[in-house]
């Protein structure tokens, strides 16, 4: 089987981490946020997966070729030389997904974080015989979001509807498709949406069907879903293999730390913490629903809650880091310092407490660079 995964662009949302990598490249639960759709994919049999991208294609195929070697999977990619939605992609893509064999094929977002449920989802889009399943999965305000409604005891879906003002359910598109090869054939090579174009008519033909997404589900391509998303997967995580997870006196809930990072004496880790490899943090720190990545030092009790801490920064001295506050790459905040929702973009040192959020945007040559032509 084959897999399409939709990449997209310059993940403005997750500035600024995407800075210093393409948005699928950024950690989440200590590994790139892809590699938890590739590897989930690998075990359901998919032995080719396309990236779909616009942006840096060279970085993420450069990065994901030792990982082609170990999951034993080929990773190609399938470049827009202009954005073409979320189905022009497809078309693009044609000679790569189409193999002759008949067989379906997965079509991802890229920013979907969820238990993955392929197995279930190959066996009931072979039951219901239609050309097209789409996951659905069930929301607590329907109204703000594209409604899908279905036929429950069949799962075929009736009609799509935006933001509806009276209910008329509450599951929405959850950005996992498998489809079969024709499904191409409704698809033209220009900018087209798979959602408000595509699935519409396929549903007008009766060959539309949806699956109710088992266990959690979350879109993290912004900072504050990226939180939630990390405690709903460390959430999972404890009732699929607990052992992962961290123990011991000075940890509160669910964490999850690699084993080369070094954890000092008196600290209190957690709850839904994530520590990335290779990082230090000192005695007496606290920290609690964060992101702490590759190659972070925190320093003698430090303080940190609802924030991400991005690749290779420092955290000072009792220093304090809350409310959705975002560290770049190599970034140093000094001793004492506090910030409130700071963005802090990369290479930076913050050597004065930030009071409210704001973004700190004092950038080296070539990050400027970046951001121009961004």
């Amino acid at each position: 089987m084959k897999a399409l995964i939709l990449v997209g662009g310059f993940g403005t949302r997750l500035r600024p981490l995407t800075l210093s990598f393409p948005k699928p490249l950024v950690d989440f639960a200590n590994k790139p946020m892809i590699l938890h759709q590739i590897e989930a994919l690998k075990e359901v049999g998919v032995t080719e997966v396309v990236l779909a991208i616009n942006y840096r294609p060279e970085v993420m195929l450069n990065f994901l070729k030792d990982f082609e070697d170990k999951l034993g999977i080929t990773i190609t990619c399938s470049q827009e030389t202009e954005p073409l939605g979320t189905a022009g992609p497809l078309a693009l893509a044609r000679d790569k997904l189409v193999d002759g064999s008949g067989e379906p094929f997965f079509v991802l977002n890229s920013d979907v974080i969820s238990e993955y449920p392929f197995a279930e989802l190959i066996k009931f889009h072979k039951n219901h015989g239609g050309e097209a399943t789409i996951m659905v999965t069930k929301v607590d305000e329907p109204s703000k979001y594209g409604v899908v409604v279905m036929e429950e005891a069949t799962g075929m879906v009736e009609k799509f509807v935006e933001k509806p003002k009276i209910f008329v359910g509450n599951k929405i598109n959850a950005g996992i498709y498998l489809l079969n090869p024709s499904v191409l054939d409704r698809i033209e090579l220009k900018p087209t949406s798979i959602e408000k174009e595509v699935f519409p008519r396929i549903s007008a033909d009766a060959k539309l069907f949806a699956m109710v997404l088992p266990g959690f589900w979350m879109d993290v391509g912004q900072p504050r879903d990226y939180i939630t998303g990390l405690r709903l997967y460390l959430d999972s995580l404890r009732k699929r293999s607990a052992n992962r997870l961290a123990t011991g006196a000075h940890i509160v809930g669910n964490v999850l730390v690699h084993e080369s990072a070094k954890i000092g004496e008196g600290c209190l880790i957690g709850p839904d913490v994530a520590i990335g490899p290779g990082c230090v943090v000192e005695d007496g720190v606290r920290l609690s629903r964060c992101t702490v990545m590759r190659g972070v030092r925190i320093k003698k009790h430090a303080c940190i809650s609802n924030s991400i801490i991005g690749w290779h920064s420092t955290v000072g001295q009792w220093a304090r880091i809350e409310n959705m506050t975002i560290l770049g790459e190599d970034v140093h905040v000094g001793d004492e310092v506090y910030t409130n929702g700071g963005v802090i973009l990369p290479h930076k040192e913050i050597k004065s407490s930030i009071l409210k959020p704001e973004i700190f945007s004092t950038l080296r040559q070539e990050d400027q660079k970046k951001l121009f032509f961004l």
